[in-house]
């Protein structure tokens, strides 16, 4: 190999200056470490002080905040009503969670500037039920309480019967009316209990009559095609002392297409609208003098292929005793139908003759679908409007039979 040769003494020298410069560099670094270390041997290592004023120290104090849920953890026989507090002290609430052990959770709302919590509605009877509550100091710390407890088991309870039927097609007439089966007294809080919601959105307001029927309706007659959804959330609300509804059900119905029928009693004919437009004018006969018609607007509450008819069960004695009418429909509670007729002879489109209903040209047993009678029966559903006009009797009393439309939307939301 060429070049000269490296003599041991330079060697050497090179070693002792890598070694210098290697006890430099570890000098600088272990100075570096113990800058940052910063505390002596009396204060121990790590970050902060032995004093933990450190922001990055996790703050171990106790949550100066107090939950309290009332009723008390396991209690039984709870109201349904009225009972169920939460509240917090020294803190504010941050969330509450009330289910019962199906996982129906119980609506309510954080008032008081997060001083408490309440349902938004009643509990349901015989339920268990189980609260999740949290609050926060002003240090941000969190506090926690879980509790469960029962509510009552009614003695005595009321149910409501409604109509419309669940999942019927009814006319743009038909209210949702429901009848109870003790006496309400309570009657804010059982309204309060039923909700109703429609597509397209409506304002749909309830009226009671009496203290055992409650009836909701819109402004006007519905749309066609408005689908109506009705929650009956009854179970465990106190409808009067020591009484409990029992009902926790949702019932939907459909408007459908919309026909309104005016009778007139003066020209003796009944003009049938469908949507608007004319569809059909029959002839008929109304209630002779002494036996008026109602006027007003009526709605079709039920419908009978064939029924009797009984001038007894209606005040008249023995004037009649029918025992096939064919193709009938209640107008009213009171008795008040519009149907066949196959005895009136040449009255219908000429005078009037009957007791108070409004009566069709019909054959007897209802064979012939293409008379009168039978083709308005076919034509028509449950909710129909039929109004009668320029009788001599006066207008028909909103709550004889499902006829709220008879009173102004002013009267009806008083």
């Amino acid at each position: 190999m060429n070049g000269r040769p490296i003599s041991g003494a330079s060697v050497g020298a090179r070693a002792y200056r890598s070694k210098g410069l290697l006890a430099l560099l570890l000098g600088v670094l272990l100075f570096a470490v113990t800058a940052c270390g910063g505390g002596d041997s009396d204060s121990g290592s790590g970050s902060g002080d032995a004093k933990g004023k450190d922001s990055t120290k996790a703050d171990t104090k106790a949550s100066q905040a107090v939950v309290t849920i009332a009723p008390k953890d396991g209690a039984d026989d709870v109201k349904t009503s009225g009972a169920l507090k939460v509240s917090a002290a020294k803190g504010k609430l941050t969330e509450v969670e009330v289910a019962d052990t199906k996982g129906n959770a119980v609506a309510g709302k954080i008032t008081d500037g997060g001083a408490t919590w309440t349902p938004a509605t009643h509990l349901a009877s015989a339920t268990k039920y189980k609260v999740h509550a949290v609050a926060k100091d002003s240090g941000g710390r969190e506090s926690a309480e879980d509790s469960a407890f029962t509510t009552l088991t009614p003695k005595n309870t009321f149910v409501g019967t409604y109509a419309p039927e669940d999942g019927s097609k009814v006319g743009v007439g038909m209210p949702f009316s429901i009848r109870f089966t003790r006496g309400i007294t309570h009657p804010a809080d059982v309204e309060k209990a039923i909700e109703i919601k429609t597509v397209p959105a409506v304002d749909v307001q309830g009226h009671w009559f009496g203290n055992d029927r409650l009836d909701f309706r819109p402004e006007q007659y519905w749309k066609a095609g408005t689908k109506v959804t009705v929650k009956l959330n009854l179970d465990g609300v106190e409808g009067r002392p020591g009484v409990y509804g029992k009902q926790a059900k949702t019932v939907t119905f459909t408007i459908g297409r919309s026909q309104v029928s005016t009778v007139d009693v003066k020209t003796h004919k009944m003009v049938v609208k469908r949507d608007g437009k004319v569809y059909k004018t029959i002839p008929i006969t109304t209630g002779k003098p002494g036996y008026d018609t109602w006027n007003g607007q009526m709605v079709i509450s039920e419908r009978l292929r064939v029924t009797r008819m009984n001038g007894e069960t209606v005040g008249y004695g023995g004037e009649y005793d029918i025992k096939d009418v064919p193709d009938a429909q209640r107008l009213t509670d009171s008795g008040t139908f519009i149907h066949g007729n196959y005895w009136g002879g040449d009255a219908f489109g000429n005078y009037n003759a009957s007791h108070g209903c409004v009566g069709l040209r019909d054959n007897r047993g209802g064979g012939d679908r293409n008379a009168p009678a039978a083709w308005f029966f076919d034509h028509s559903i449950t909710g129909d409007v039929v109004i009668v006009k320029h009788s001599k009797d006066k207008t028909v009393a909103p709550d004889n039979g499902l006829n709220g439309w008879n009173m102004s939307w002013a009267d009806w939301t008083a």
